[in-house]
C-alpha cells in the first residue's frame, strides 16, 4: 500500500505575472493578491516590500540596501491515490536569495505561508460543527491528527527532500486571543523573544505536525511573529535563510493584518494583539479579508467532499503502514 499512495510536487514561480492555478486555495495570501483590477500592482508592490525588508535586515556589506532580491516559488503538493484524481494537499512558499553582488543564488527555507485544504476542513467545518449548540467550547477527539500525520509524512518523503534541503519553518501571525510577554532573550536576526501566557489551539495543532513554536519580534518590527519549526530554529538556519522567511511573511502580515503588523507603535513589554487597534497604516495593496474567511469554509467543505469522506480511512491505513 505504501507504494500506491505518493506525493507529487509542482513548482511555480511567484512573480508579478503569477496567476493562481486550478487547485490553488484562493484563501492563500499570494493567491488573494493575484486577482482583481490591481493584481499586477499588488504583486509588484508586495515583492518590492519583501526585497526592501530583506535588505534592511541584511545590512552588512550592503550600504545601498539593494544587494539582495528574494525569489519565491510556490511548492504545490498533491496526494495521488490509486484510480482517483490527485488531491491538492499542501502549498508552501520556498525562498531563494539572489545576491546581486556575487551573482549567486542561495537556497532559502520552504514552509512560508503554509496552506492546506484539510486544515480548512478542520478549523472551518469540523470545529464549528462540533461546537454548534454547545455551551462551552471543546475540541473534537482526534482533531488535527490526520493533517499532522500527512504533513510529517510529506516532510519525510523523498519528494520533499528532492526539492528542499532543510526542514520547513512556518511563520504565522500571533493570536489576538493571547497575551505575549517580552523576555530578555534577543537574537541578532529574529530579534526579541516573547512568550505567550498560555498555549493556543494552533500550537496544539502544529505540535501534531511535529513542530514546536517560538515567538520573536525582528528588529524594527511592530509585533512578534510565530515561528513553527522542527529541530533547532536558532542554529539550523543561516542568517540569510531566516531573513528570507522574516521578510516574506512579515510583508504578508503587514498587508493582511495591518492593525498588528503595520501598527505605528511596536509591541511593549506586555502585548495583546488586537484587530480593533486603530493606530496603524495601510499599505497600497488590496487584500480581501472578507473573501478569505468565506472561502475558507467553502474550501473546507471541498476537502470534506473529495478527500475526508471518501479517502481518509484509506489514507489513514497508508500512514499506519508507513509508520510500521
Amino acid at each position: 500500500m505504501a507504494r500506491d499512495v505518493a506525493f507529487t510536487i509542482r513548482s511555480l514561480r511567484f512573480d508579478d505575472t503569477y496567476t493562481p492555478t486550478e487547485g490553488t486555495r484562493l484563501t492563500t495570501n499570494f493567491a488573494n493578491l493575484a486577482r482583481g483590477e490591481r493584481r499586477q500592482d499588488n504583486l509588484r508592490n508586495a515583492l518590492q516590500m519583501i526585497d526592501n525588508r530583506f535588505n534592511d535586515l541584511a545590512h552588512w556589506d550592503n550600504h545601498k540596501r539593494d544587494r539582495y532580491t528574494v525569489e519565491l516559488d510556490i511548492i504545490s503538493v498533491e496526494i495521488n491515490i490509486p484510480d482517483e484524481a490527485a488531491f491538492p494537499a499542501i502549498e508552501i512558499l520556498r525562498t531563494t536569495i539572489l545576491d546581486r553582488k556575487t551573482g549567486k543564488r542561495i537556497e532559502g527555507i520552504a514552509g512560508n505561508n503554509l496552506s492546506s485544504y484539510v486544515r480548512d476542513y478542520d478549523f472551518s467545518v469540523l470545529l464549528p460543527r462540533h461546537n454548534e449548540g454547545r455551551e462551552e467550547f471543546s475540541v473534537p477527539e482526534g482533531f488535527g491528527e490526520l493533517h499532522g500525520r500527512l504533513f510529517k509524512a510529506f516532510v519525510a518523503s523523498d519528494a520533499f527532500k528532492a526539492h528542499c534541503g532543510k526542514p520547513p519553518v512556518i511563520c504565522l501571525s500571533v493570536s489576538d486571543a493571547k497575551t505575549y510577554h517580552r523576555t530578555a532573550n534577543r537574537h541578532p536576526i529574529l530579534g526579541v523573544e516573547f512568550v505567550p501566557d498560555e498555549s493556543s489551539l494552533t500550537e496544539q495543532y502544529f505540535r501534531k505536525m511535529g513542530m514546536q513554536v517560538r515567538y520573536f519580534m525582528p528588529p524594527k518590527a511592530a509585533a512578534p511573529l510565530a515561528f513553527y519549526f522542527v529541530g533547532d530554529l536558532l542554529n539550523d538556519y543561516s542568517n540569510l535563510e531566516l531573513i528570507g522567511t522574516i521578510s516574506t511573511m512579515e510583508t504578508f502580515q503587514r498587508i493582511y493584518r495591518p492593525e498588528i503588523y503595520n501598527a505605528n507603535s511596536m509591541a511593549g513589554e506586555c502585548f495583546r494583539p488586537s484587530l480593533g487597534h486603530q493606530d496603524f497604516s495601510l499599505t497600497r495593496i488590496v487584500y480581501d479579508r472578507e473573501e478569505r474567511g468565506r472561502l475558507a469554509v467553502e474550501q473546507g467543505r471541498f476537502a470534506e467532499r473529495y478527500f475526508i469522506k471518501p479517502h481518509s480511512a484509506f489514507v489513514g491505513r497508508w500512514l499506519d503502514n508507513l509508520a510500521a
